[in-house]
Order: structure tokens, then C-alpha cells, then sequence
């Protein structure tokens, strides 16, 4: 990966410039902006599923027109264009591409990526390829899903087709997003897709999503023409105890092995932590870890993408039932944290930003950095004008902006911030009741109408940094 030519320079007059050659992108998430879910060969994923089930999704909303991001590719592109972005990261739809999750893969499906990487090149932006972003094939769910090894297995076969039709187009390749989500969420509380609750198979998830990130980073690099960037991306827990409190503590280290530790030190060291297998040994021994599988989770990748929205705060106590944290809930509880909150009631803490990168610049220090998701969900909407006013949105990404240029200032690699989200879009078990997009949608006409953080954004990224407040 290419690195920034210089620190960031600051100057009370002029603002927060960022370093020369520092990535501004959006992202998106394939299920949730392109609709045309059974168009071209596309079958359902697990959210499909999950999503037409009655009770799981808020209004019964499903991602089946969503953005229609599908058809509406070349207008979005342009959009991106205006607002002047280096890179825009999006995901490849799995059920799109390989429908039941093995063997070859649908052209149409490819094709629909193929107009899609070319039409950035043609703008100017660079792709940045997602391969999972949650939706899992639903007939490898069926088969038992992420638990079962075989997903990652499957999931390599997937990499390795996608690098082959694109990797002439794709620089920057991400093998998982989010995978404490996709294995907690879906597997242990059932707030999310695939809406199973059992712990222990949870666990298991963690391990197949590091084994088979660690199997797609290979296939990559055998399919791929030539060098490319291959990264991974993790929501990590910027995790404080509520006190200083020797229980309050241990509940802070329960909460960092299973939400940070259980990803980073896999890939990053080949091993698992030993305090989360002693923590979670009412629930497995953990022996579907193999010989050799930690060896293949930490094969080495270019760059880590960091999702942050809120810190997490907790002390010594009870979770509510059922919990995305398995071998927790009898020993931890979690505190709201101060100060503002988002449309979602998370608080508003660029702070635990600067410290999550800090952090890692301390304990992965030749790792470079990428904020992959960074944003807020308001409730914003169309004036009688048209216009779309969102000076809260436009405080929370200054806020969270000025706390990467401090941490580059303090000696953090980072190499690049995506804003999320370009677009209104399905926000999975909230449906379309919360906004994260700069670009207003109505959802009923897919009208798009840039917000006034649109326009803010336009300019953060042409100065290359943040004018002075």
C-alpha cells in the first residue's frame, strides 16, 4: 500500500490539512442499496430471508428495491463524482455472483460489477471491492452456515472468482466487514441475519470467518494479475470500564478478547487469546480449531479497515438476554456512555476513535490504517424547498475527522477515511427508519438529493482537510 508522502499539518488559520495523497471515499453495502434481489440470476441471501420474516425487520421494510442502486449505478457514480472522492468501497453481492454459494459464477451478476468498476475508473475513483458484507448465499446457511467450516471453504472458492473477473479493475481488495457482526448478531442474539440464538455456535463463526479470511487472502493472491492491496475490516470495541474497579476491569477484558482480540490476534499474531478460551469454556473447548488454522488466519494483508460509530462502556454485571456476547452476559453489563446521541441512541465520542488508533498504532505499529465506515444516522428530511439540512451529521464527521488528524499527528498510519454511507439505504433490522447517507433517497420515487453534508464533505475533500470552525 502506497504510503502518505507527510504528518498532517495544522494551522489555526487555515484548519486541520490532512497528508498529501490521504484516500477520501464513501461506501455502501451491496444488500442494502441495489435491490433487483431476483433479478439476473440473484437468489436469495440470509437477509432476504431473514429480512420476509414477520417480526425480525422494523415495518416488515425488506432489501428488495432498497436504493435500487442496481439500476441507478451510473447516476450514483456521477453523485460521487460531484463530491470530488479518490475511492469509493462498496461490496459484491454473494448470492448475486455465485447464487448457491459454490460453483461457477452467474455472468450477469460479474457484469453488473464489471459496468460498475469501469464507470468509476471512468469517473476517476478508484474501487475498493468488499467480498462480504453479511449476505451470506442462504443455501450455504441451509448447510449450516458460518459455523460449519465448510462456509469458508466456500467463501475462498467465492474470492478467488471475483478476483478473477475484476482484479484487472480492483486495486484494494476487503475479504470481511464487520465479522463480530455477521457471528454475534446473527448467530448468538438473532438481531440480525441469519437470527439464530446459540452462543457456543457463535463462537464457532468467529473462528470460520478468521479462517476463512485467511483462505481468501490466499486465493486473492493466487488469481489476482498483479500486486494489490488486501485488507480486512473490523468493527473493534473502543472499551472502557464504567470505574476503576478490579471487577469493572475484568469485565472491560471479557468485552476486548471477544469483540477485538478474537479477530486481531488470529490475524495478526496466529493465536488465540488465552483468557477468551478460559473465559468462554462453559460454552466450547474450542477443538474445531485445527492444526494449521491459525497459521492461515494470519496470512499477511496490507492494510486493516477500521468501523467506528460510539465507544462501549461496561462494568461488573448482567446483560440483558439474549446477548451477542457469549460467556458474558452473567458477568457484564453495559452503561450508556454521556454526552449527545444519534438517531441509533449512540452517544457521540470521537475521542474513542483517537484512542482505538492509538491503540493499534502501539500494538500493530507496521500495520497501515484505513477508516472504512465512519457516520451518523439523524433524522433528517426534505424541506418544502427539497433541501436537506443536516448540521448534526456535519458536526459529528468534523468531530470525528479532527480525532484521525490528531492521531496522525501523533504518529497513527492512516491512509485514508470512508464516510458512510453515500446513500439512505436498508439499515438491516432498522429497515428505512435510519438515515446514515449524505445523499437523501425517497425511497418511494428513488429520488437522490444531496444533503447539506454532501456539500460540506465536497469541500472537506477538496481542501484535503477541514477549514477552520
Amino acid at each position: 500500500m502506497t504510503a502518505v508522502d507527510a504528518r498532517p499539518q495544522a494551522r489555526a488559520e487555515s484548519g486541520l490539512t490532512f497528508p498529501t495523497g490521504f484516500r477520501w471515499g464513501t461506501a455502501t453495502a451491496a444488500y442494502q442499496i441495489e435491490g433487483a434481489a431476483a433479478e439476473d440470476g440473484r437468489t436469495p441471501s440470509i437477509w432476504d430471508v431473514f429480512s420476509r420474516t414477520p417480526g425480525k425487520v422494523r415495518n416488515g421494510d425488506t432489501g428488495d428495491i432498497a436504493a435500487d442502486h442496481y439500476h441507478r449505478m451510473r447516476e450514483d457514480v456521477a453523485l460521487m463524482r460531484d463530491l470530488g472522492v479518490s475511492d469509493y468501497r462498496f461490496s459484491v453481492s454473494w448470492s448475486r455472483v455465485q447464487p448457491t454459494g459454490r460453483g461457477p459464477a452467474v455472468q450477469k451478476g460479474l457484469d453488473f460489477y464489471r459496468r460498475l468498476t469501469d464507470e468509476l475508473r471512468e469517473a476517476g475513483i478508484r474501487p475498493v471491492a468488499t467480498l462480504y458484507h453479511w449476505d451470506l448465499p442462504q443455501e450455504l446457511e441451509a448447510a449450516g452456515g458460518w459455523p460449519h467450516r465448510e462456509t469458508a471453504e466456500r467463501f475462498a472458492d467465492y474470492a478467488g472468482l471475483v478476483a478473477g473477473a475484476l482484479g484487472d479493475r480492483v486495486a484494494t481488495w476487503t475479504t470481511l466487514n464487520e465479522p463480530w457482526c455477521a457471528a454475534y448478531l446473527g448467530y448468538a442474539s438473532g438481531v440480525h441475519a441469519p437470527g439464530r440464538t446459540e452462543p457456543a455456535a457463535a463462537l464457532r463463526a468467529a473462528h470460520h470467518f478468521n479462517l476463512g479470511h485467511g483462505l481468501a487472502v490466499r486465493a486473492l493472491r493466487a488469481a489476482l494479475p498483479g500486486p494489490a492491496e488486501v485488507s480486512l475490516t473490523l468493527n473493534l470495541h473502543a472499551v472502557r470500564p464504567l470505574s476503576g474497579s478490579e471487577a469493572d476491569r475484568d469485565a472491560a477484558r471479557r468485552i476486548d478478547a471477544l469483540g477485538n482480540r478474537v479477530f486481531l490476534d488470529p490475524v495478526f499474531h496466529g493465536r488465540l487469546p488465552e483468557d477468551l478460551v478460559a473465559d468462554t469454556a462453559a460454552l466450547t473447548d474450542w477443538s474445531f480449531v485445527r492444526d494449521g488454522d491459525l497459521a492461515v488466519a494470519s496470512e499477511p494483508i496490507d492494510s486493516l479497515g477500521i468501523n467506528y460509530y460510539s465507544p462501549t462502556v461496561v462494568g461488573a454485571g448482567v446483560s440483558e438476554s439474549p446477548s451477542p456476547w457469549p460467556g458474558a452476559e452473567d458477568r457484564v453489563r453495559f452503561e450508556p456512555a454521556p454526552g449527545p446521541r444519534t438517531a441509533m441512541d449512540w452517544p457521540v465520542d470521537p475521542d474513542g476513535l483517537y484512542e482505538l488508533l492509538v491503540r493499534l498504532r502501539d500494538e500493530l505499529p507496521h500495520v497501515p490504517l484505513v477508516i472504512t465506515e465512519n457516520g451518523a444516522a439523524y433524522d433528517d428530511y426534505a424541506d418544502p424547498s427539497g433541501a436537506v439540512h443536516d448540521p448534526e451529521r456535519v458536526a459529528y464527521l468534523h468531530a470525528h475527522l479532527a480525532a484521525v488528524h490528531r492521531a496522525l499527528a501523533d504518529g497513527v498510519d492512516v491512509r485514508g477515511y470512508f464516510l458512510w454511507s453515500l446513500l439512505d439505504n436498508f439499515e438491516w433490522a432498522y429497515g428505512y427508519g435510519k438515515r446514515f447517507g449524505i445523499v437523501h433517497v425517497d425511497f418511494a420515487t428513488q429520488r437522490r438529493t444531496p444533503k447539506d453534508s454532501a456539500r460540506w464533505y465536497a469541500r472537506v475533500v477538496a481542501r484535503n482537510g477541514l477549514a477552520a470552525s
